[in-house]
Protein backbone atom coordinates (compact mmCIF):
# COMPACT_ATOMS: atom_id res chain seq x y z
CA UNK A 1 0.00 0.00 0.00
CA UNK A 2 2.80 2.39 0.88
CA UNK A 3 4.56 1.63 -2.38
CA UNK A 4 1.44 2.40 -4.41
CA UNK A 5 0.91 5.66 -2.52
CA UNK A 6 4.54 6.60 -3.17
CA UNK A 7 4.12 5.89 -6.89
CA UNK A 8 0.92 7.91 -6.94
CA UNK A 9 2.71 10.83 -5.30
CA UNK A 10 5.57 10.71 -7.78
CA UNK A 11 3.16 10.59 -10.72
CA UNK A 12 1.25 13.55 -9.27
CA UNK A 13 4.41 15.66 -8.96
CA UNK A 14 5.64 14.79 -12.44
CA UNK A 15 2.26 15.45 -14.04
CA UNK A 16 1.93 18.81 -12.29
CA UNK A 17 5.28 19.86 -13.73
CA UNK A 18 4.42 19.06 -17.35
CA UNK A 19 0.66 19.75 -17.36
CA UNK A 20 -0.31 23.31 -16.37
CA UNK A 21 -4.02 22.48 -16.32
CA UNK A 22 -3.74 19.29 -14.32
CA UNK A 23 -4.61 20.67 -10.86
CA UNK A 24 -7.54 22.68 -12.22
CA UNK A 25 -9.03 19.67 -13.99
CA UNK A 26 -8.42 17.52 -10.92
CA UNK A 27 -10.35 19.93 -8.69
CA UNK A 28 -13.12 20.22 -11.26
CA UNK A 29 -13.47 16.43 -11.42
CA UNK A 30 -13.61 16.24 -7.62
CA UNK A 31 -16.23 19.03 -7.46
CA UNK A 32 -18.48 17.36 -10.04
CA UNK A 33 -18.14 14.05 -8.20
CA UNK A 34 -18.94 15.78 -4.90
CA UNK A 35 -22.12 17.36 -6.27
CA UNK A 36 -23.29 14.07 -7.79
CA UNK A 37 -22.55 12.20 -4.57
CA UNK A 38 -24.34 14.73 -2.38
CA UNK A 39 -27.37 14.63 -4.68
CA UNK A 40 -27.39 10.84 -4.62
CA UNK A 41 -27.05 10.79 -0.83
CA UNK A 42 -30.01 13.14 -0.56
CA UNK A 43 -32.18 10.79 -2.61
CA UNK A 44 -31.21 7.61 -0.77
CA UNK A 45 -33.84 6.14 1.60
CA UNK A 46 -31.85 6.75 4.77
CA UNK A 47 -30.67 9.68 6.84
CA UNK A 48 -29.24 12.33 4.44
CA UNK A 49 -26.93 13.56 7.21
CA UNK A 50 -25.05 10.27 6.76
CA UNK A 51 -25.67 9.68 3.06
CA UNK A 52 -24.70 13.13 1.73
CA UNK A 53 -21.16 13.33 3.18
CA UNK A 54 -20.54 9.61 2.58
CA UNK A 55 -21.52 9.57 -1.08
CA UNK A 56 -20.11 13.05 -1.60
CA UNK A 57 -16.66 11.98 -0.41
CA UNK A 58 -16.68 8.74 -2.39
CA UNK A 59 -17.80 10.38 -5.64
CA UNK A 60 -15.36 13.27 -5.18
CA UNK A 61 -12.49 10.79 -4.92
CA UNK A 62 -13.81 8.87 -7.91
CA UNK A 63 -14.09 12.03 -10.01
CA UNK A 64 -10.55 13.09 -9.12
CA UNK A 65 -9.22 9.60 -9.88
CA UNK A 66 -10.89 9.53 -13.31
CA UNK A 67 -9.38 12.91 -14.20
CA UNK A 68 -5.99 11.83 -12.89
CA UNK A 69 -5.95 8.68 -15.03
CA UNK A 70 -7.05 10.59 -18.15
CA UNK A 71 -4.37 13.25 -17.74
CA UNK A 72 -1.69 10.62 -17.07
CA UNK A 73 -2.71 8.76 -20.22
CA UNK A 74 -2.64 11.97 -22.25
CA UNK A 75 0.84 12.80 -20.95
CA UNK A 76 2.06 9.30 -21.81
CA UNK A 77 0.77 9.59 -25.36
CA UNK A 78 2.40 12.99 -25.76
CA UNK A 79 5.71 11.61 -24.50
CA UNK A 80 5.91 8.72 -26.98
CA UNK A 81 4.10 10.19 -29.99
CA UNK A 82 6.34 10.36 -33.04
CA UNK A 83 8.88 7.85 -31.70
CA UNK A 84 9.47 4.54 -33.52
CA UNK A 85 7.38 1.81 -31.92
CA UNK A 86 4.95 4.19 -30.18
CA UNK A 87 1.94 2.44 -31.72
CA UNK A 88 3.19 -0.95 -30.53
CA UNK A 89 3.54 0.36 -26.97
CA UNK A 90 -0.07 1.57 -27.02
CA UNK A 91 -1.35 -1.66 -28.57
CA UNK A 92 0.37 -3.81 -25.97
CA UNK A 93 -1.44 -1.94 -23.19
CA UNK A 94 -4.87 -2.93 -24.54
CA UNK A 95 -7.04 -4.93 -22.17
CA UNK A 96 -8.87 -8.03 -23.24
CA UNK A 97 -8.24 -10.86 -25.66
CA UNK A 98 -5.71 -9.20 -27.95
CA UNK A 99 -2.50 -10.75 -29.23
CA UNK A 100 -0.03 -8.08 -30.32
CA UNK A 101 3.09 -8.80 -32.37
CA UNK A 102 5.20 -5.66 -32.85
CA UNK A 103 7.10 -4.89 -36.03
CA UNK A 104 6.10 -7.84 -38.20
CA UNK A 105 7.27 -5.73 -41.13
CA UNK A 106 9.89 -2.97 -41.04
CA UNK A 107 11.84 -1.06 -43.66
CA UNK A 108 15.14 0.81 -43.52
CA UNK A 109 13.32 4.11 -42.81
CA UNK A 110 11.88 2.59 -39.61
CA UNK A 111 8.34 2.54 -40.97
CA UNK A 112 6.72 -0.51 -39.46
CA UNK A 113 3.61 -2.66 -39.27
CA UNK A 114 2.32 -4.24 -36.06
CA UNK A 115 -0.10 -7.15 -36.01
CA UNK A 116 -3.07 -7.43 -33.66
CA UNK A 117 -5.16 -10.59 -33.47
CA UNK A 118 -8.52 -10.42 -31.74
CA UNK A 119 -12.19 -11.10 -32.25
CA UNK A 120 -12.35 -8.63 -35.20
CA UNK A 121 -9.81 -10.88 -36.94
CA UNK A 122 -6.41 -9.53 -37.92
CA UNK A 123 -5.65 -5.82 -37.58
CA UNK A 124 -2.49 -4.44 -39.17
CA UNK A 125 -1.37 -1.11 -37.74
CA UNK A 126 1.16 0.89 -39.72
CA UNK A 127 3.21 3.81 -38.45
CA UNK A 128 5.56 6.00 -40.44
CA UNK A 129 5.38 8.10 -43.60
CA UNK A 130 2.16 7.82 -45.62
CA UNK A 131 3.03 6.25 -48.96
CA UNK A 132 5.80 4.06 -47.58
CA UNK A 133 3.51 2.67 -44.87
CA UNK A 134 0.71 2.06 -47.37
CA UNK A 135 3.03 -0.13 -49.42
CA UNK A 136 4.26 -1.92 -46.33
CA UNK A 137 0.69 -2.57 -45.14
CA UNK A 138 -0.39 -3.86 -48.56
CA UNK A 139 2.56 -6.23 -48.71
CA UNK A 140 1.96 -7.55 -45.21
CA UNK A 141 -1.77 -7.97 -45.83
CA UNK A 142 -1.06 -9.97 -48.97
CA UNK A 143 1.42 -12.17 -47.11
CA UNK A 144 -1.05 -12.95 -44.30
CA UNK A 145 -4.08 -13.41 -46.55
CA UNK A 146 -2.71 -16.76 -47.70
CA UNK A 147 -2.66 -18.04 -44.13
CA UNK A 148 -5.86 -16.60 -42.62
CA UNK A 149 -8.24 -17.55 -45.42
CA UNK A 150 -11.61 -15.85 -44.95
CA UNK A 151 -10.69 -14.13 -41.68
CA UNK A 152 -10.96 -10.35 -42.25
CA UNK A 153 -7.77 -8.28 -42.27
CA UNK A 154 -8.20 -4.62 -41.32
CA UNK A 155 -5.46 -2.06 -41.97
CA UNK A 156 -5.01 1.11 -39.91
CA UNK A 157 -2.48 3.91 -40.33
CA UNK A 158 -1.46 5.87 -37.24
CA UNK A 159 -1.17 9.62 -37.64
CA UNK A 160 -2.99 12.94 -37.68
CA UNK A 161 -3.51 13.23 -41.43
CA UNK A 162 -6.74 12.54 -43.29
CA UNK A 163 -7.62 8.85 -43.31
CA UNK A 164 -5.29 8.12 -40.39
CA UNK A 165 -6.10 7.35 -36.75
CA UNK A 166 -4.49 9.47 -34.00
CA UNK A 167 -2.38 7.52 -31.53
CA UNK A 168 -4.66 8.41 -28.61
CA UNK A 169 -7.74 7.05 -30.44
CA UNK A 170 -6.19 3.85 -31.72
CA UNK A 171 -7.31 1.57 -28.87
CA UNK A 172 -10.90 2.80 -29.10
CA UNK A 173 -10.91 2.46 -32.89
CA UNK A 174 -9.73 -1.16 -32.77
CA UNK A 175 -12.07 -2.05 -29.90
CA UNK A 176 -15.08 -0.85 -31.93
CA UNK A 177 -14.34 -3.08 -34.93
CA UNK A 178 -17.05 -5.69 -35.64
CA UNK A 179 -16.61 -9.05 -33.89
CA UNK A 180 -16.00 -11.70 -36.54
CA UNK A 181 -14.49 -14.53 -34.47
CA UNK A 182 -15.59 -16.46 -31.43
CA UNK A 183 -13.35 -16.28 -28.36
CA UNK A 184 -11.86 -19.81 -28.77
CA UNK A 185 -10.97 -19.01 -32.38
CA UNK A 186 -8.72 -16.08 -31.47
CA UNK A 187 -5.81 -17.99 -29.85
CA UNK A 188 -6.05 -20.61 -32.61
CA UNK A 189 -5.58 -17.90 -35.23
CA UNK A 190 -2.64 -16.44 -33.32
CA UNK A 191 -0.93 -19.84 -33.15
CA UNK A 192 -1.52 -20.27 -36.86
CA UNK A 193 0.22 -16.98 -37.63
CA UNK A 194 3.14 -17.36 -35.22
CA UNK A 195 5.25 -19.54 -37.57
CA UNK A 196 5.18 -16.69 -40.10
CA UNK A 197 7.18 -14.55 -37.68
CA UNK A 198 10.25 -16.77 -37.69
CA UNK A 199 13.33 -14.85 -38.69
CA UNK A 200 13.96 -11.30 -37.47
CA UNK A 201 11.71 -8.82 -39.32
CA UNK A 202 13.52 -5.82 -37.86
CA UNK A 203 16.61 -4.55 -39.71
CA UNK A 204 19.83 -4.79 -37.77
CA UNK A 205 20.29 -1.89 -35.40
CA UNK A 206 16.57 -1.08 -34.99
CA UNK A 207 14.70 -1.84 -31.78
CA UNK A 208 11.25 -0.29 -32.13
CA UNK A 209 10.13 -1.14 -28.60
CA UNK A 210 13.16 0.37 -26.88
CA UNK A 211 13.90 3.34 -29.09
CA UNK A 212 13.09 5.79 -26.33
CA UNK A 213 15.07 3.92 -23.68
CA UNK A 214 18.06 2.77 -25.72
CA UNK A 215 21.25 2.87 -23.65
CA UNK A 216 24.05 4.88 -25.09
CA UNK A 217 27.57 3.39 -25.13
CA UNK A 218 29.84 4.69 -22.45
CA UNK A 219 32.61 7.01 -23.65
CA UNK A 220 36.03 5.43 -23.73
Amino acid sequence: MRERLRQFGQAFKQLRQIDDRFVGYLLLGALIGLLLGVGLGLLMPFDPVIGMPLFGTLFALLGALIVFNRRVQKAQYAAIEGQPGAAAAVLQSMRGQWFVTPATAVNQKQDMVHRVVGRPGVVLVGEGKGQRVKGLLAKEKKRLARAVGEVPITTIMVGDEQGQVPLKKMQVTISKLPRELKKPEVPKLERKLKPLDKGPPVPKGIDPMAAANRKRPKPR
